[in-house]
């Protein structure tokens, strides 16, 4: 099982994850990142790299 984790503190809701996401997994709540649907996560990482905090890291 894929987990995209965010870490909440380092996030700024900036959206990037969001913008990046092939598949749309991200939604911004409260000025903060979340996957709205992790079963989508296709593993490209391109979150992770792309997340200008670093909030994000991508666990297979």
């Amino acid at each position: 099982m894929v987990e995209a984790k965010v870490d909440h503190q380092r996030c700024d809701g900036c959206g990037t994850c969001a913008d990046v996401c092939p598949v749309d997994m991200f939604e911004i709540k409260e000025e903060k990142s979340y996957p709205a649907s992790p079963d989508e996560c296709l593993v490209c990482g391109a979150c992770e790299v792309q997340c200008p905090k670093g909030a994000i890291e991508v666990i297979e």
